[in-house]
């Protein structure tokens, strides 16, 4: 093997080797296990304190933990979101969730986008090369949908960008605006955790949300449906075979 070629394949998936050995650290560490709503009850006095004590320097480690956690795709984005809340408020928070789990999910894109993307789109009549067709036209809303759902999971919708090698720019700010509401949502709820800690007994996720959290975040998800769904209407109606006269036979 040529030196370039050594380089090039190091470029290419290098990136992605990093990732999954990072991934397997974190777990053979026990790292990811950390990131929970109990480690949270039990530190949450101490990690609010350094908050107050040192707001930059607390932010900062705060979004190297979530980009890093996004990037080699660790569970616990939404535990993650509520912290924000909980130790910045609702807004700092929500500022800073958004933050952190768009640059871990434009980290994945970029990472797949170099490793794959080109192979795969290459392959003569590959499912993903369809798909992308399928959605060239309207990237932006697609993924917004995307985002503004929270029940897609980010590893996959990341993934599939960066394989359908969807522009950098769509992505991001796709990205950006579709997490807004979720993350602001969870920001607010973990601004009050601090009071359903203080009342005891075991917190859960199941505890903390209902179907006056989802329902609207799925309902701003199928509203961005609307606008693709409007062009391709109308465009259907201008594609329409014009009608006969009424004398023709």
């Amino acid at each position: 093997m040529t030196r370039d070629r050594a380089l090039t394949l190091l470029r290419r998936f290098g990136p992605l080797a990093a990732i999954v050995i990072l991934f397997a650290a974190a777990f053979a560490s026990g790292l990811a296990g950390h990131i929970s709503l109990e480690q949270l009850r039990e530190r949450g006095g101490e990690l609010q304190a350094f908050a107050h004590e040192r707001p930059l320097l607390c932010v900062a480690i705060y979004l190297a933990i979530y980009i890093g956690s996004v990037a080699v795709s660790l569970p616990g984005a939404l535990i993650l979101s509520l912290t924000g809340g909980f130790l910045f408020g609702p807004i700092g928070g929500g500022f800073a969730a958004v933050t952190g789990a768009s640059a871990g999910s434009t980290v994945i894109y970029l990472v797949f986008r170099t490793a794959f993307g080109d192979i795969l789109r290459r392959k003569p009549g590959a499912f993903l090369a369809r798909v992308e067709e399928g959605f060239k036209g309207d990237a932006f809303n697609y993924l917004l949908t995307l985002r503004l759902i929270p029940a897609f999971p980010l590893l996959i919708v990341n993934v599939a960008a960066g394989l359908m090698n969807i522009p950098i720019r769509t992505f991001v700010l796709a990205s950006v605006l579709g997490m807004i509401p979720s993350s602001f949502v969870y920001a607010g709820i973990g601004a009050g955790l601090g009071h359903i800690f203080a009342q005891g007994g075991p917190v859960t996720l199941e505890t903390l949300f209902s179907p006056r959290i989802y329902l609207p975040i799925i309902g701003m998800g199928v509203l961005a449906f609307l606008p693709p769904l409007w062009r391709h209407w109308r465009k259907g109606r201008g594609a329409a075979p014009p009608p006969k006269p009424l004398d023709e036979k």
